[in-house]
Parts: structure tokens; C-alpha cells; sequence
């Protein structure tokens, strides 16, 4: 070997003769682990056993619905509760004529009874009496058919109401499943039998009329929030002509209108009603409207704009319900019966105060609101005669 070659360490002679690769390790497990992996194991399965095996619990489980508090009117409370105690009535008493009086009246026999010193009823008198005692029995056994059994109390109202005013969430006023549909109603009016009109041509009150049937164009200066009523003033946007030649100029353009808007607002409602009370021109003058309705462009009653349902107030009078309700059902599972009970009024009470939350949003009506600057139209119904008493 020369001097320049790089310095090599030693190496044994078994490595450099040896045929083959070292092989792999073995690996001994551990008796200590072996021993406590099994004990493991066999704890694990007896408390299986012991388990599945243990006995029955006796112990009551806790109702989903409450039954024992649950209220009872007090017509029914002071009524019996089978017909085993339904009050007996005792033998009739010597001289009761009221089963004979029952029998001829369901026979149709019944007949008024003529007073005395009076000549009898003639054939004609007899025949209407029996009738009116049969309409008298046939109005008996509807009001027995539809009376309550032996229950206490007054009689049952003329109309059913909605099933939605039985629950906490309380009905819209003003229905009833027994009214009339407004249909029928409308196909039940009277005929008109009049083919001719008695009314005759009328000549033009005045050359300065606008008659009805005409349209007032404006626009709202002040908006309109049907929380509250108030007043509204709108502002006409065009000249308005005479009916009869159409070249006489009535109202200027910029001449002012007064009036007021309802403020009741029903479920489903979208339009606010406005009636205009008085017309102020530009010189001046001014002229009661006498309610004039008021109508958007197209013709239609009333102005429609923005909607507020208030859908967030009732969303959050539900999350309330319902926390109220979670809290109102955590509680343990082995509480005395006194503590069970004091768990039960509470839920009731809560439930009630969720509904109550709930039914008060849901009754709050709709706000409509109509911004400044919307379009409106005055339309006449009844002739107005704009022009000077002298």
C-alpha cells in the first residue's frame, strides 16, 4: 500500500469470512405482563356475569306523563263517576198523573184545553194545537239529544270554537266552525226584480266638477306605521282638469292632501287602509273630501309596502320555552316523593309560563309601513265641485 491511501480501521476476520447475515432477534415475553393481562381479563368477565346476572330492581320507574295532577273541571268533578252513582229516583207518589202525561204527549194526543164557560175549540183550533204540541215534543227531544248526561251546569254554547282555542296558544277571534260560509251567503241574497231604473239623467251641478270616478295622483309626504294611528299628508304630482270639457285646470300641481289611516291591522293583513279628509289648494282654498278612499296606481284599496311579522320576537319566546322547558325536566332519578313532587308543580308551572311567552308573540299583529315618497291616488266617489260660492 502506498503512503497517499486514507487510513482504514481494522476489521475482524469473522466478518470478512462470514457467509450469511446475522438473524432475527427472538423476543420473550414477560411472565409478570402475561399474568396480569389475564387476571384483567378474567375480572373483566365475571363482572360481566355478575352483572347480567343480578336481580330485578323493584324500584318504581318515573312517569313520562303526569297523571295525578293533572286539573279537572268542576262540572265534571262534582258529577258521578259511573253510572252506579247516578241518584235513583223513588216510587211515584199516589195521584202522579206525569207518565200519562209523557205517554199522550209522545202519542201526539196533547190538546190544549178550552177554559171554562168557553165554547169548545172549533176543528180548525184542535188540528194547530196538536201540531204546535208536536213541534213542542220533537223541540224536547233535540235539546235532550243534544244535551250533557247527568252532568251539572250551563248549556253548551251555539257555536264550536276553533280546536286551536283549547291549547296555550289561544284562537283567532272572531271564528267559528258552525258560520255560515261568506259563499253561500252571497248566493243567498235576495233577487233584484226591478228591470227598470226609476233614476233619471241629472244635468252637471257645475262646469267645475270633477265627478267620480276620477283620480287624484299624489305622493306621500309623511310615511305611514300602522303600531300607531295618526294623520297623513301627501302632495298632489299633476295637474288635474275638469270632467266635463277636460281643459279647465281644478288643481294645480302641488296642492296638498289631508287624511288619516287605519291602524288595526289583522293576521294576514298587507295593505293599510287611508281616507282623505281635506283638499288645500295652492292659493289657498280648501275643500272637505268627506273621506275620499285612497288607492295605489293600479287601482287597488289601500298601500302596500313593508311587512313586519315579528318572527324574531316569537323565535326567541320559543328558545325560551323550550330552555325553560330542559330545565324544568333534570332531576334525579331516586328523589323522595316530596322532591318529585315539588319537580312536578314546577314543570307544570313553567310549561304554562312557556306557553303564555309563546301566545303573546304569536298575538302580536303585523306593523305595515309606507315610506315617504310612495306613489297614491285619491279616488273620487262622489262628485266635487271646486269653485267659489259667490
Amino acid at each position: 500500500m502506498s503512503e497517499d491511501a486514507p487510513d482504514r480501521k481494522p476489521q475482524d476476520a469473522e466478518s470478512i469470512v462470514r457467509l450469511r447475515g446475522e438473524g432475527p432477534r427472538v423476543v420473550r415475553l414477560s411472565r409478570k405482563a402475561i399474568g396480569i393481562a389475564s387476571a384483567a381479563g378474567l375480572a373483566l368477565v365475571g363482572g360481566a356475569f355478575l352483572f347480567a346476572l343480578r336481580p330485578a330492581s323493584h324500584e318504581q320507574d318515573e312517569e313520562l306523563v303526569n297523571t295525578e295532577s293533572t286539573a279537572v273541571a268542576d262540572g265534571l268533578a262534582s258529577a258521578p263517576r259511573d253510572y252506579t252513582q247516578v241518584p235513583r229516583l223513588g216510587r211515584p207518589l199516589p195521584g202522579d198523573l206525569g207518565k200519562p202525561i209523557l205517554d199522550a204527549q209522545d202519542r201526539g194526543a196533547v190538546a190544549a184545553l178550552p177554559p171554562v164557560g168557553v165554547q169548545p175549540a172549533s176543528r180548525s183550533q184542535a188540528i194547530s194545537a196538536r201540531e204546535a204540541a208536536r213541534q213542542r215534543i220533537a223541540q224536547e227531544r233535540e235539546a235532550a239529544r243534544g244535551s250533557r248526561l247527568f252532568f251539572g251546569g250551563g248549556a253548551q254554547p251555539a257555536s264550536v270554537t276553533e280546536p286551536g282555542a283549547a291549547t296555550g296558544l289561544g284562537a283567532v277571534p272572531g271564528t267559528s266552525i258552525t258560520a255560515p260560509p261568506a259563499q253561500t251567503a252571497f248566493l243567498d241574497r235576495p233577487a233584484e226584480r226591478r228591470t227598470a231604473s226609476t233614476q233619471r239623467l241629472e244635468e252637471a251641478p257645475s262646469s267645475a266638477v270633477l265627478q267620480a270616478g276620477s283620480i287624484i295622483p299624489a305622493a306621500l309626504i309623511t310615511g305611514i306605521r300602522s303600531d300607531q294611528p295618526g294623520l297623513v299628508t301627501a302632495q298632489v304630482t299633476q295637474n288635474v282638469y275638469d270632467s266635463v270639457t277636460g281643459r279647465r285646470l281644478l288643481i294645480e300641481q302641488g296642492a296638498r292632501l289631508i287624511g288619516d289611516y287605519q291602524s288595526e291591522v289583522g293576521f294576514g293583513q298587507r295593505r293599510v287602509l287611508l281616507a282623505w279628509n281635506r283638499l288645500i289648494l295652492s292659493d289657498g282654498r280648501s275643500i272637505v273630501l268627506e273621506r275620499q278612499p285612497a288607492a295605489d296606481p293600479a287601482g287597488y284599496a289601500g298601500l302596500e309596502d313593508e311587512v313586519d311579522y315579528h318572527w324574531g320576537g316569537v323565535v326567541k319566546a320559543a328558545l325560551v320555552s323550550t330552555l325553560l322547558g330542559i330545565g324544568s325536566e333534570l332531576g334525579g332519578g331516586g328523589d323522595s316523593r316530596l322532591v318529585r313532587a315539588l319537580r312536578r308543580g314546577s314543570q307544570d308551572s313553567i310549561d304554562r309560563a312557556g306557553e303564555q311567552v309563546v301566545s303573546r308573540e304569536l298575538n302580536v299583529r303585523p306593523t305595515l309601513t309606507i315610506r315617504p315618497g310612495y306613489p297614491v291616488s285619491v279616488l273620487v266617489t262622489r262628485d266635487i265641485v271646486l269653485e267659489s260660492g259667490s
